[in-house]
């Protein structure tokens, strides 16, 4: 019954408890990590020569895509023939993209496969480019046509989804020519966040510390994470505070680097005839951009919960005033308590689970040049999807793999179960499927446990997930839209503007002035940090893929009948209907209020039993 104790232990406990090999983890080479603890790319391409006679064949293919050109309304064959043909090339650029793009993150010193990635960059500029007339000959038919086409080529019935949006989103599409030269625009459009991630990984002048036990820490953005765990709260802060000085010393830099590419986004939204920037990214999943909006206000509103959790938070800590690097909690043997916290999806979800750790789909440790931070990688339809981590032994980066597993299910099962035309599936829904998975984790851990100081620590680690995911993100969210709205309005964004307005909404949404946690005006700053503010408006989605995904384990959780298979059948959907609609399937609206309210009052619920266990041992 007790299968986990270790890990469960470690969790109580607020340090860093780090085995050997996870300590090692912070300092070897790459070529010192043990080939089980690395994803196995070789499933995509055996060699770099094999990867790039695949390259060099797709590329003799591109001019092909030409003789359709002027032709996809004359017949449905033809239409059929052009997707066929554009899905061919997709899938096998996405294959190609992929092998030079993770091999490019193992180290992003190696300038071998940086080139390789921008190689490739270039060459799906060239090809959009050729194909640029496909959407707008599309969008010069009418639904009936559509239709009549799909009636005469049954081959066309898996295209009926993407031709629909095509056809839904024709005031924003242009002319031929005009969208020929959007496509050439691409070489540009990856600028601002390229140069930040070679930046903020690579080339940043990361600070060395000693600390009060002699060590030297080296606080890259992996050592950070290490660090500002430490037992000794004087280390933390020396962390908390070298690390941000790096960032604010170059926030110039910083700064315009986020400006170019928020001025990117403004001019793509308005090229494309769109009200504002915000109304351009979220309708291209048909998402109402009252959804943003409303999740700003619900949480603005709800922010006196937030502020009891951090009351919580500095009741537990012990400390007079809380310091945001106190936040922290650890703990290993990642792998097995996955496996089991998912077992309410079935053997066969945790088959596969399991199959991702046993043959290398993901790339574990951090290494010097690595790309900091962790992501699953969907986009290879024919093999199976990989997951990149900078694993460090705490609790986040156990919450991060459950979290990634998310996604790589959710890829696992669209291409597995839908045809390549509609296995691609929007942003908003899977974020759904990953912080399900986290739920489950943090389910599976307090129905174990029974004792008090164990639950206590178990529960506030729930809390710092709605902490994380529902309030961070939300407040990030708000930084990204005010952002863009000050630039819209002409306002100019340099790297003291942006510490101003970021230091304002961090310091509301941590009740600074009220005097609930102090925030230093040092990690104002923070914003140079997050790479979600290239992602163009991608961090609202955390959070109502939170409550969305909060409502869909309770029903799990509950046994509610049939809502597994449910469930597993929207993993499966991909992007075969809008991402509004496949929640609704699934039992979840997310145009209402029921979701977000359900995760306050779970979290409300969670923190009344932190209080009442806090006062008997009080007693």
């Amino acid at each position: 019954m007790y299968k986990f104790s270790r890990v469960f232990i470690a969790v109580l406990v607020l340090i860093i408890a780090l085995s050997q090999t996870q300590a090692l983890s912070q300092t070897r080479q790459r070529s010192q990590v043990p080939t089980e603890y690395k994803w196995k790319l070789e499933d995509l391409y055996e060699t770099d020569q094999a990867w790039n006679r695949a390259k060099e064949k797709l590329v003799s293919q591109f001019d092909e895509i030409e003789k359709y050109k002027g032709k996809l309304a004359e017949s449905a064959s033809e239409l059929l023939a052009c997707l066929e043909f554009n899905s061919d090339i997709s899938k096998e650029f996405g294959r190609l993209f992929s092998y030079a793009s993770m091999k490019s993150d193992e180290d992003l010193r190696d300038s071998e496969y940086l080139a390789m990635k921008q190689e490739l960059q270039q060459l799906g500029t060239d090809y959009s480019s050729k194909s640029a007339f496909i959407t707008p000959e599309i969008a010069e038919m009418d639904k009936q046509k559509v239709d009549s086409f799909i009636q005469q080529e049954p081959g066309l019935k898996i295209y009926k989804m993407p031709l629909y949006d095509i056809l839904r989103m024709k005031p924003h599409t242009l002319s031929e020519k005009e969208e020929k030269i959007l496509a050439e625009a691409g070489l540009m459009a990856d600028g601002p966040s390229s140069i930040f991630a070679v930046f903020s990984n690579a080339e940043l002048p990361y600070p060395k510390i000693k600390l009060s036990d002699g060590t030297v820490a080296e606080l890259t953005k992996a050592g950070y994470a290490r660090y500002r765990a430490l037992p000794n709260r004087s280390d933390r802060q020396a962390v908390f505070e070298a690390f941000w000085e790096v960032f604010n010393k170059f926030k110039g830099t910083f700064g315009t680097q986020l400006y170019a590419n928020v001025k990117k986004d403004m001019f793509y939204a308005r090229t494309r005839n769109y009200e504002s920037s915000l109304h351009s990214a979220l309708d291209q999943d048909n998402i109402p951009t009252q959804v943003y909006t409303a999740l700003i206000e619900n949480v603005t509103d709800n922010l006196d919960s937030f502020h009891r959790y951090l009351d919580l938070k500095k009741r537990m800590l012990d400390v007079e005033t809380l310091k945001y690097s106190d936040v922290q909690y650890t703990y290993d043997q990642a792998e097995e308590l996955i496996l089991n916290s998912l077992s309410p999806l079935g053997e066969d979800y945790q088959k596969v689970v399991a199959e991702a750790f046993e043959k290398r789909w993901i790339d574990v440790y951090p290494t010097p040049g690595k790309r900091a931070g962790a992501y699953s990688n969907g986009n290879v339809y024919d093999v199976h999807p990989y997951i990149l981590l900078n694993y460090n032994g705490q609790y986040d980066d156990v919450s991060t793999l459950a979290h990634e597993l998310g996604h790589t299910m959710h890829s696992y099962y669209a291409n597995k179960n839908q045809p390549y035309p509609t296995a691609d599936y929007s942003i908003f829904v899977a974020e759904v499927a990953s912080t399900f998975n986290e739920a489950l984790l943090i389910h599976k851990m307090l129905e174990e446990i029974k004792d008090d100081d164990i639950r206590l620590s178990l529960l506030m680690n729930y809390l710092d997930g709605i902490k994380g995911t529902v309030f961070r993100q939300t407040q990030f969210a708000e930084f990204e839209l005010r952002i863009h709205e000050k630039a819209e309005s002409g306002e100019p964004l340099t790297g003291d503007v942006l510490n101003e307005l970021y230091g304002e909404i961090l310091k509301k949404y941590y009740g600074h002035e009220k005097g609930v946690c102090h925030i230093d005006d040092l990690y104002t700053v923070e914003w140079a940090y997050v790479p979600h503010f290239y992602y163009n408006f991608y961090v609202y989605q955390y959070a109502t893929s939170f409550t969305a995904s909060t409502a869909l384990a309770e029903k799990v959780l509950g046994k509610e009948e049939g809502v597994v298979e449910k469930y597993i059948e929207f993993l499966s959907s991909g992007g075969s209907d809008y991402p509004i609609e496949l929640l609704k399937k699934a039992g979840v609206d997310m145009t209402g209020s029921e979701p977000f309210q359900k995760t306050m009052v779970a979290m409300n619920r969670t923190m009344d039993e932190i209080e009442a266990i806090l006062e008997k041992k009080d007693r």
